[in-house]
């Protein structure tokens, strides 16, 4: 069994250290719904050019729902996520609408293990907007976006969702990164919680340098044929740390979690932001986050800018 000196030793930044040392100390408190909220995150990344999904509508109450079956019926593919939704829960992936003017008849086909009436359609909405997904049971709104396309490099190693790249940035500078494929189990979300696997990835040369599923070591995707993982290149990796990087300042959270995701069209596009990203991706990448975190506290910063920063990871971390 590790032992928490073994922990230690290998420099795995744990929970309270994570706060104490660089969440309390880097992230204003203020600006905390700018990331908590997606919506809001959409608005300040439209506001500031950087790419990401488009957001197609939101439903701030029931009484906004009452025009939504006519406007679904030519809708085709999209995704409904809670604004204020934590762990990836509430977020439904449509692939698609069986419309029939009689509402009883319409179904909404989703990745889900089961699709819906239009009936079950409003319900669970109605649960995200009553905060059954939100951060502490806040009231929420649902958020209408659209559904990207898979690039092809991850049709063969995900299970019908799309993958997504998280890049834990401290101080502007990329310390860590992961990418999150979906599996069956997790019903087609990248939900580490709910069974995808994430993949460790190699700053400097962006290929996957370990996997796990639930927190134990794997080859091969569970759902996806016998290729393995490790050793596979991430594409457009210098793309997406240029991507992450335009993330810092925007508000005033310099310990950050972005996820990216990599259209095939339009390249990495932000998919949103965390100000308390999760530890796991330290057990996908074989290794700890401190002694990073540590190196990086002690850099000077001025004068640098976001691609000095990155070069100063791909060199020294």
């Amino acid at each position: 069994m590790v032992s928490f000196r073994d922990l230690a030793k290998a420099g795995v930044l744990g929970n309270n250290r994570r706060i104490r040392d660089f969440i309390l100390p880097y992230n204003n408190k203020r600006d905390y719904p700018l990331v908590d909220d997606k919506f809001l995150t959409s608005q300040l990344l439209l506001s500031k050019g950087i790419p990401h999904p488009k957001t197609r509508g939101i439903i701030a109450a029931i009484s906004d729902t009452k025009n939504l079956h006519a406007q679904i019926k030519d809708a085709g593919e999209f995704v409904v996520k809670p604004a204020k939704g934590a762990m990836g829960n509430g977020i439904v992936i449509v692939e698609g609408v069986e419309w029939n003017e009689s509402k009883k008849k319409t179904k909404i086909i989703t990745t889900r293990q089961a699709d819906m009436s239009y009936d079950e359609f409003i319900y669970y909405i109605s649960m995200i907007l009553s905060g059954v997904f939100s951060l502490a049971g806040q009231l929420d709104r649902a958020i209408f976006q659209e559904k990207l396309a898979i690039h092809p490099f991850f049709k063969e190693i995900s299970y019908r969702g799309i993958p997504d790249i998280r890049v834990i940035l401290f101080r502007g500078f990329p310390v860590m990164a992961m990418v999150r494929l979906p599996t069956r189990s997790s019903g087609g979300r990248g939900n580490l919680h709910q069974g995808a696997v994430g993949c460790g990835i190699n700053l400097q040369t962006g290929k996957i340098n370990g996997a796990v599923q639930e927190n134990k070591r794997i080859v091969h995707h569970p759902d996806c044929g016998d290729r393995e993982l490790v050793g596979l290149e991430i594409p457009m990796w210098k793309q997406v740390l240029s991507v992450a990087a335009q993330c810092s300042g925007l508000a005033r959270i310099q310990y950050l979690g972005v996820d990216i995701v990599i259209d095939p069209i339009r390249g990495p596009l932000i998919l949103e932001m965390n100000a308390r990203p999760g530890l796991s991706i330290q057990i996908a990448n074989k290794t700890g986050l401190l002694p990073r975190l540590q190196k990086v506290a002690m850099v000077d910063t001025k004068n640098m800018s976001a691609e000095d920063k990155i070069r100063f990871s791909l060199d020294n971390l």
